[in-house]
C-alpha cells in the first residue's frame, strides 16, 4: 500500500485524507511532500515545558496540523498522538474515538491556518472540516486545533478532547449507533397509547406534571452520534441519522370522551361561566375526562365549593346505614324548618308534602326533609360527626393521590361542626366542600356498589374505603337517583336517557349560586360544577348530558 502523503502548504489548497488509501492534497500553484512513516516529524521531541510564547507562523502551524491529520486519517494513531504535546492522553482518546464511533473512514478538508489562537496563549489556530464514516451514517463537522512551538522551534498540536470534537470535555467521549431513549421527550398519552394529552387545553398542565413525575415506557432512541460521559451514560446528541420514537406515559384518559368534555364545558347555555367536569369509569375509578374553563384554573379537580343538594346522596346513605331508614321511610317536606336556632327554607317550586317519603324528598330535593331527618337521626347529644363518618368510611373521602404528582383538593365534611352548620351539612352547605372529582366518585360508588379511588395512571395505588357500601344502601340510592333523572329535578335534561341516575344541586356562595349535577350512566359516572349557575339542572345539567349522550 502506498502510504505517502502529499502535503500542500499554500493557503488556496484543499485537503482530503482518507483512511486506508493514498492521501493527496490538490495544490493550485505547486506541491510539497514529506514522509508520514513512523512518528510524526512535527511532534517528535517536543518539550511541553519549553513552550515559546511566540505562536508559530501560519505555514509552520498548518504543516504540523496537516501531518497530524494525515496520520489520524490513516489510523496511524501512535504517530498522530506523538505529534501532540500530550501523546499518552491523545493516544487513548484517539483510540476511544475510533472504537466509540465504530469508525470505518475518516477524511479532513479545508485545512487552513487562521492566525493566533484566541483561546490557547502562544498558539496558532488551524481550522478544518471532518468527514467521518461511523456506525449509522456519515458525520461531518467543522473543527480546529491549536499548534504550539517550543523555544527550539519544534511544533506540536496542543491536545485536549476538543481536538476530537469542538467543546468535548475532559471526561467525555463520542459514541455512534443506537442513541439512548430521550425520556425528556416522553409523551403523556391517552389510554389508547397514541393521543397526546397536551393537545387538550384542559389537560396541558396535568400532562406537564405527569411528564415531570411519572416513568415513561417504550420508545426508541434512533441512531446517530452522541456525547458519552465517563460512566458511559448518554449525553447531548450531536447528529441524528434516523429518528427514534418517543417513550410514552399512558394514562386512563379516554381521548374521545375528553374531546366531548372540552366541548361540554363551553356549552352555549352556560354563557361562558366557569365550569368544570369529571368523568370516571365507575367500574374501576379510572379518570376518563377532566375539563374546565374560566380564570380559576382546574376547578374540575381543585374547585372546592359547597356541593349543595348533591351531598344528599351521602346524607341518604347515612340515614339508611346508620338510622335504618329505607327509600319509603317517611320524610315530611315542610315549607321551612328550624335547627339550632337557624331557619332553613326550600328552593322555590318545591311543594309542601307532609306525607313525603325519603325517595320523594330526594327526587324533588326537599331541603327541609333532609335537615329534619338528618338532625333527628344523625346528631346525638351535640355530636354531628355521622355524615363525616359516612363519607370517610363508605365513600372513601380523604387525601387521594390520583398519580403522576397531579394535585387535587381534598373534600371536607368536618366532624366537629357546631350551631346551624350541623343542619346545613345535610344539604351540602355550611362548612361542607367538595370538588366535581369527589362528587363523580360518589355517583360511581353508588353505581358500582363499591368505592374505587379515582386515578389517572392505570398502575397507581388506590386507597380503599374502611367499609364497603352495603348492597341494601346502594340499591336504594340507585333507585332514588334514577327517579331524579326520570321525573325529578334532573328530568329536564336526562328524562329520556336509559339507565341513568342523578342528583342536582344548587349551592349558595356569597352573592351568587353555583350549579351542580352528578350522575351515572351505563358506563361512566360524571359530575359538573358551573360557577354562577342559577340551578344545577339549568347549568351543570347541560354539561352532564353531553358526557352521557356523546360517548
Amino acid at each position: 500500500m502506498n502510504t505517502s502523503v502529499k502535503v500542500g502548504v499554500f493557503s488556496t489548497c484543499a485537503v482530503v485524507l482518507v483512511a486506508g488509501g493514498v492521501a493527496t492534497y490538490g495544490v493550485v500553484h505547486g506541491r510539497a511532500s514529506s514522509s508520514a512513516g513512523g512518528d510524526s516529524e512535527a511532534g517528535g521531541g517536543f518539550d511541553p515545558a519549553a513552550v515559546s510564547t511566540v505562536p508559530p507562523s501560519n505555514p509552520t502551524a498548518e504543516k504540523a496540523a496537516r501531518a497530524f491529520l494525515a496520520d489520524w486519517s490513516e489510523q496511524r494513531l501512535r504517530p498522530a498522538a506523538a505529534a501532540t504535546d500530550a501523546p499518552d492522553s491523545a493516544s487513548r482518546a484517539l483510540e476511544d474515538y475510533r472504537q466509540g464511533l465504530h469508525l470505518t473512514k475518516l477524511a479532513f478538508s479545508h485545512v487552513r491556518a487562521a492566525g493566533p489562537s484566541p483561546v490557547t496563549a502562544g498558539a496558532t489556530k488551524v481550522t478544518f472540516d471532518v468527514t467521518a464514516e461511523v456506525a449509522g451514517g456519515t458525520w461531518t463537522y467543522p473543527n480546529a486545533v491549536a499548534v504550539l512551538q517550543s523555544r527550539d522551534g519544534r511544533s506540536a498540536v496542543h491536545w485536549n478532547n476538543s481536538v476530537l470534537y469542538p467543546g468535548l470535555g475532559e471526561h467525555q467521549s463520542l459514541t455512534a449507533g443506537e442513541l439512548p431513549v430521550d425520556t425528556g421527550a416522553a409523551k403523556v398519552v391517552a389510554r389508547d397509547g397514541e393521543m397526546d394529552l397536551s393537545a387538550f387545553p384542559s389537560l396541558r398542565d396535568i400532562a406537564a406534571t405527569i411528564r415531570r413525575n411519572a416513568e415513561p415506557s417504550g420508545g426508541s432512541g434512533g441512531t446517530g452520534v452522541a456525547v458519552a460521559d465517563s460512566a458511559g451514560g448518554g449525553g447531548k446528541t450531536l447528529k441524528v441519522f434516523s429518528e427514534g420514537r418517543a417513550p410514552v406515559i399512558r394514562t386512563t384518559i379516554d381521548a374521545s370522551l375528553q374531546a366531548v368534555a372540552e366541548k361540554a364545558v363551553k356549552d352555549a347555555h352556560l354563557q361562558a361561566k366557569p365550569a368544570g367536569a369529571v368523568a370516571l369509569d365507575w367500574r374501576n375509578g379510572h379518570i376518563l375526562a377532566v375539563a374546565h374553563t374560566g380564570p380559576d384554573g382546574d376547578i374540575a379537580i381543585n374547585g372546592i365549593k359547597s356541593p349543595g343538594s348533591t351531598m344528599k346522596i351521602v346524607t341518604s346513605a347515612a340515614l339508611i346505614d346508620q338510622a335504618g331508614l329505607t327509600a319509603n321511610s317517611l320524610a315530611p317536606c315542610t315549607d321551612s324548618v328550624t335547627a339550632n336556632n337557624q331557619l332553613f327554607h326550600n328552593d322555590p317550586g318545591v311543594r309542601v308534602n307532609p306525607g313525603s317519603t325519603l325517595d320523594q324528598a330526594f327526587t324533588v330535593s326537599c331541603n327541609t326533609s333532609f335537615i329534619k331527618e338528618g338532625f333527628r337521626h344523625l346528631v346525638h347529644d351535640g355530636d354531628a360527626s355521622a355524615l363525616h363518618d359516612e363519607a370517610v368510611n363508605v365513600f372513601g373521602m380523604g387525601s387521594w393521590s390520583i398519580g403522576g404528582g397531579v394535585a387535587t383538593t381534598d373534600p371536607s365534611i368536618p366532624a366537629d361542626v357546631q350551631g346551624g352548620d350541623q343542619a346545613a351539612q345535610f344539604i351540602g352547605q355550611g362548612k361542607v366542600t367538595a370538588t366535581p372529582l369527589f362528587m363523580a366518585s360518589v355517583a360511581a360508588t353508588v353505581r358500582a356498589g363499591a368505592f374505587n379511588q379515582p386515578i389517572i395512571l392505570p398502575d397507581q395505588h388506590q386507597e380503599t374505603a374502611p367499609r364497603p357500601i352495603s348492597a341494601r344502601t346502594a340499591g336504594y340510592l340507585r333507585t332514588m337517583m334514577r327517579d331524579v333523572a326520570a321525573r325529578g329535578t334532573a328530568s329536564p335534561r336526562l328524562a329520556e336517557l336509559a339507565d341513568v341516575g342523578a342528583k342536582t344541586g344548587t349551592a349558595e356562595e356569597s352573592d351568587h349560586t353555583n350549579g351542580w349535577l352528578t350522575a351515572f350512566g351505563s358506563r361512566v359516572a360524571v359530575a359538573a360544577l358551573v360557577e354562577g349557575g342559577r340551578s344545577g339542572v339549568d347549568s351543570a345539567g347541560y354539561v352532564v348530558r353531553h358526557l352521557l349522550t356523546e360517548y
